[in-house]
């Protein structure tokens, strides 16, 4: 069994990249994908992935950090010769917190939707708003229509929206990432949007050091978790886990483009 956690955060905090990855793929996750949620956390996701085989990263500014990015975005060009930049992101919108102004948030999400589109990168987008309130879905569905109608390819990292806004992004051509929050008792509604993905859109994540799947909940996440996550979604689509992790690994090459080899 080989799993692919498409997402995940590494911090120098973290035990050294030998031994973070080495972890994983003891418990059967032998491809990883460490997001950029900052310029500095991008410039450590590229160094992990240069310190391990199977490894690949992604570089972009998290709406929480949106209004404290000031600078010019071009500084992010330091990342597109990278031959193990797989993607633009993690970036998007949160009206859950608002830790930054809305304004800010749309400013900076559109400016890598450009770099995306121009540099044929796929995006890795976080989405999301308080219960009963839509402006986020909303907003970034305007915005990423656009990128989609000129070919762009995004993932909705983590999704806890409703079916009828995942279903309204699938028809964009998205895909769908699953992580823990899948396995805690009051996530009905994301065991839900799993019946909405199609199976040849669906990734999996841990997004660690956060949202440690049960019984793990309330830890620090590692993507050697990844595999109980794995269990607990081939368990709701009533199929073997080998298959399923066969399944989202060739999906996630798909979406990034890239080869097992490279």
């Amino acid at each position: 069994m080989e799993l692919f956690d498409t997402h995940f955060h590494y911090y120098k905090e973290d035990e050294t990249v030998s031994s973070y990855a080495e972890k994983a793929r003891r418990a059967g996750v032998r491809y990883l994908l460490a997001a950029g949620a900052d310029f500095e956390e991008s410039r450590l996701a590229r160094n992990f992935s240069n310190q391990t085989s199977g490894c690949w990263f992604s570089a972009g500014v998290h709406p929480h950090a949106a209004s404290l990015f000031t600078a010019d975005i071009s500084m992010f060009d330091e990342f597109l010769p990278e031959p193990r930049l797989a993607a633009i992101g993690e970036v998007g919108l949160d009206y859950f917190y608002e830790n930054s102004e809305r304004p800010a948030q749309k400013k900076v999400f559109s400016a890598f939707v450009e770099m995306a589109l121009k540099n044929k990168l796929p995006l890795i987008v976080h989405c999301r708003d308080k219960l009963d309130k839509d402006d986020a879905y909303e907003d970034a569905f305007g915005i990423l229509s656009g990128f989609a109608g000129q070919g762009g390819k995004f993932v909705l990292h983590c999704f806890t929206g409703t079916n009828e806004w995942c279903l309204k992004f699938l028809e964009l051509g998205a895909f769908v990432s699953v992580g823990g929050i899948i396995t805690f008792p009051k996530a009905a509604n994301v065991r839900e949007l799993l019946k909405a993905i199609p199976d040849d859109r669906l990734l999996l994540e841990t997004d660690s050091p956060y949202l440690a799947p049960v019984p793990h909940r309330g830890t620090r996440n590692h993507p050697e978790y990844l595999a109980i996550i794995a269990g607990y979604v081939a368990g709701q689509k009533k199929m073997p886990v080998e298959k399923l992790a066969e399944l989202t690994t060739d999906n996630a090459f798909r979406f990034f483009k890239m080869t097992k080899d490279a």
